[in-house]
């Protein structure tokens, strides 16, 4: 009888699997299988171990005007010391940057060195936000001049003039025969648009005035005053707690003719006497709630009014 093939018995010996060939191959896969499981476990402990964290860290986000970026920044180290849970991210970008965040709800504090206009109220409630105003320190901006500048006097008409172009040459307001140079913050600076209304305009709702075209518009403080020290004929206009009276010159601002000439210090511009004294805001949306509300309150408390005062802004009148 013919032998049938067998494929088992025709495949050659040192081809077949060994005894010891399966068990190798069993524990290659016993050892994947724990790989994986071990992988899959730590996964799980890595995202407990994430919201374990969130639910005990919390973080404001809070954005906005350039003229406050250095209180708040110090506010945000100095809370670190208060409650270390609370994380505080603080960005500048100007005023309009802050507001415009809070409208569109992506930070929890707007800082702002005008106060909001009604059509922002307006496009925050279209938002279903409601903006709430917080003063937390006050403000004087100094019109600041080279060093070399014989002019130490303005009344706001003359600067009226002189940031409209009325004004051309310094020798019209008691100066050496050079033209004027204009310095200002950009248009998105809540101190752009105070000084465009309080000086430019006059405060006059009505009056619609604008910066001469040939201003220079500068996106920070520091390039106002880089120019201004390079600059024998420039003029500019910064926050007092950012000039430096060594290398800069601030000017006496009095409110018209018949008043009289104020220099912006911190006791002038907590009594009003000096002309160009402002608040400056934080925005919430709504209420502030639970830890916002707590820095807040810690804000406009004796230390963190100590921080606008050792910064050089104005602390708010105490009870």
């Amino acid at each position: 009888m013919e032998e049938k093939y067998n494929p088992i018995q025709s495949y050659p010996d040192w081809r077949k699997p060994t005894h010891l060939e399966n068990q190798t191959g069993q524990a290659v896969k016993i050892i994947i299988i724990l790989l994986l499981a071990f992988l899959l476990l730590g996964g799980c402990n890595g995202r407990a171990a994430t919201t374990t964290s969130s639910s005990t860290s919390r973080a404001i986000q809070n954005k906005g005007s350039d003229t406050m970026v250095n209180i708040a920044l110090a506010w945000a180290e100095a809370y670190r010391e208060v409650d270390p849970s609370v994380s505080i991210a603080v960005t500048g970008g100007g005023s309009g940057t802050g507001i415009a965040s809070l409208i569109n709800g992506t930070v929890d504090m707007a800082n702002a060195s005008r106060a909001m206009k009604e059509s922002e109220f307006e496009e925050a409630r279209a938002n279903g936000i409601e903006p709430v105003e917080h003063v937390v320190a006050i403000d004087a901006l100094a019109v600041i001049l080279h060093p070399d500048n014989p002019v130490s006097e303005l009344t706001i008409p003359q600067l009226s003039d002189i940031y409209t172009g009325r004004i051309t040459n310094w020798q019209e307001v008691g100066g050496y025969d050079a033209p004027i140079i204009l310095l200002s913050r950009e248009t998105n600076s809540g101190t752009h648009v105070y000084f465009l209304e309080e000086v430019v305009r006059q405060g006059d709702s009505d009056n619609t005035d604008i910066f001469a075209p040939q201003t220079m518009l500068m996106p920070s403080s520091v390039g106002i005053t880089s120019e201004l020290r390079r600059n024998p004929n420039a003029i500019g206009y910064d926050g007092l707690g950012y000039v430096d009276p060594a290398h800069e010159k601030i000017v006496a601002v009095a409110a018209d003719e018949s008043s009289p000439f104020v220099y912006p210090t911190l006791e002038a511009a907590a009594s009003g006497a000096y002309p160009l004294a402002r608040d400056l805001y934080v925005y919430t949306a709504g209420e502030p709630q639970d830890v916002i509300a707590a820095y807040l309150r810690w804000i406009l408390g004796p230390a963190g009014q100590q921080i606008v005062a050792n910064l050089g802004f104005v602390p708010l009148p105490g009870d």
